[in-house]
């Protein structure tokens, strides 16, 4: 069970308002190892004054530390920054907005949710295909094949395609493959779970991996050019009003 009113203590404890934290990593994707990290993503929210002086304070407020018994890898950026990351075709960002592993939110947070939907276009298939090629090498050049980089070349992929054909984020492996049904991927994901981060495979089939990760290559570049989803991304004023009415407030709405 996920430790979430330890994970909601810690985040409360940031130095600015968040608009929302969200759990990624391992524990989203559906194949946490007994010894992940927490990824605790988010937004926050810089006050006026450390917007227009001189003097900007942190755009990208990062931690990694072990805090109250977890260990803790946490990210934010300030809206702003946020934002321009939306429109940049950013899976990361979709990701950590739409996780359902909420630990704090705000009305603010339901609503960018909504507007972000304006933000997905089939050329999100891009990042799907850049982090899939680069799982796949780290995982063919190593020495020592481990079971943690194939299986994000494999969600990586399926995000993708699901995004492409339905307009919805979905990062959990599970989940994916109730939809796919590769039949090795459950086999790799308790291997994971019931080993180590660093689970290492031995036997392994590196002419059919890389045989199924070009044919779902293939069907990600099919599923991008096939796809109903625009071509760029029309969300930008309503993510500019938003940004006017969470800037010149006094600060978001209280997190829950």
């Amino acid at each position: 069970m996920l430790p979430i009113a330890q994970l909601t203590t810690i985040a409360q404890q940031h130095p600015h308002p968040l608009l929302f934290a969200t759990i990624s990593g391992a524990h989203l994707y559906g194949f946490p190892s007994p010894d992940s990290d927490y990824d605790l993503r988010g937004v926050h929210f810089l006050p006026l004054t450390e917007i227009v002086g001189l003097t900007r304070g942190q755009e990208t407020v990062e931690r990694s530390e072990l805090t109250e018994g977890l260990e803790l890898d946490l990210v934010t950026h300030d809206v702003e920054k946020f934002f321009r990351l939306l429109l940049k075709r950013n899976g990361y960002v979709l990701e950590q907005l739409y996780s359902p592993l909420v630990v704090c939110t705000t009305p603010e947070h339901e609503e960018l949710k909504a507007i972000a939907t304006g933000c997905v276009t089939r050329y999100h298939s891009h990042h799907y295909l850049g982090f899939a090629r680069t799982q796949w090498r780290l995982f063919a050049k190593a020495s020592l094949q481990k079971v943690k980089p194939l299986l994000y070349v494999y969600r990586v992929l399926l995000t993708g395609i699901h995004l492409m054909q339905t307009g919805a984020i979905e990062a959990n492996l599970l989940t994916l493959n109730d939809k796919f049904q590769l039949p090795y991927l459950p086999e790799l994901i308790d291997r994971k779970r019931q080993g180590a981060e660093q689970t290492v495979l031995s036997g392994v089939d590196m002419a059919f991996h890389e045989q199924e990760y070009e044919q779902l290559v293939q069907t990600l570049e099919q599923a991008s050019e096939q796809s109903d989803l625009p071509n760029e991304p029309s969300a930008q004023a309503a993510l500019h009003d938003l940004l006017l009415r969470v800037r010149l407030g006094s600060r978001p709405s209280s997190p829950e």
